[in-house]
């Protein structure tokens, strides 16, 4: 197992994208920090890292807000004794055309979505910066790349964190952390699956038109990049945005 020993922190992981993720790198003998919340999707992840004999713990808590996001990275710390990856993949939707969307659709979403990873990576980077050893990897969107109807706020967001892991890679590159961004297209996420049903049909197929692969993308997709990333095979990579979309063309 590549990754054997070390330890892991990954937001929003109680569902979907974070989910996958958290199970993968605690196949690749990870032990997991699970977040998200709702305590009952938390216990059920740590409950099947549990059951593979891997160490998993969990902590609800909004990433939004600075003292919980503290408690995760805490969390690692005090039931592991270090923290080595970093997975920023809490977030959330509000979407409304530009023109009906309302203060607090904007703000939840900036919220959690940016101000969320700059809390999260703010605690990280304080324990990484000193062992010169890390691995940031941040969810981001091609929402953030090419716009989606109805979603300026997600897609700001998400744009947000591309600058966001651009920059940082640059300034913690002298710490040998490294700092990346996986891009998903439309996954077969809960996220996906709560577009009213009167439109979700016509929207999934029109996703799937454009993909290359003719499917919608599945978590365990973009887990697999994330393990790579956590690894170190990817020691010279930093400062990139991965994009798994199976080709979607746009």
């Amino acid at each position: 197992m590549r990754l054997n020993g070390k330890v892991a922190v990954i937001t929003g992981s109680g569902q979907g994208i974070g989910r996958a993720i958290a199970v993968a790198l605690a196949k690749d003998g990870v032990s997991v920090v699970v977040n998200d919340v709702y305590l009952e999707r938390v216990n059920d992840v740590v409950n099947e890292i549990e059951n593979l004999g891997r160490k998993a713990v969990g902590v609800t808590g909004d990433v939004s807000k600075k003292e919980e996001a503290k408690k995760m990275i805490d969390t690692a710390l005090e039931k592991f004794g270090k923290i080595d990856i970093l997975v920023n993949n809490a977030g959330i939707t509000r979407d409304a055309l530009f023109m009906k969307m309302t203060e607090e659709e904007w703000d939840s979403v900036m919220s959690v979505n940016l101000k969320g990873i700059f809390y999260c990576t703010k605690e990280a980077t304080k324990y990484m910066v000193e062992r010169k050893y890390g691995k940031i990897i941040n969810i981001t969107s091609t929402s953030g790349l090419y716009g989606n109807i109805g979603q300026t706020n997600y897609g700001a967001s998400k744009a947000g964190v591309v600058g966001f892991t651009l920059s940082l890679a640059k300034e913690m590159a002298r710490y040998g952390i490294n700092v990346n961004a996986i891009c998903p297209s439309f996954i077969d996420t809960p996220m996906i699956q709560a577009i009213p049903e009167k439109v979700k049909g016509k929207i999934i197929s029109f996703i799937q038109s454009r993909a290359i692969h003719n499917r919608l993308g599945r978590p365990e997709d973009v887990a697999n990049v994330a393990v790579f990333l956590a690894s170190d095979e990817s020691s010279y990579i930093t400062g990139e945005v991965i994009k798994v979309t199976g080709g979607v063309v746009w």
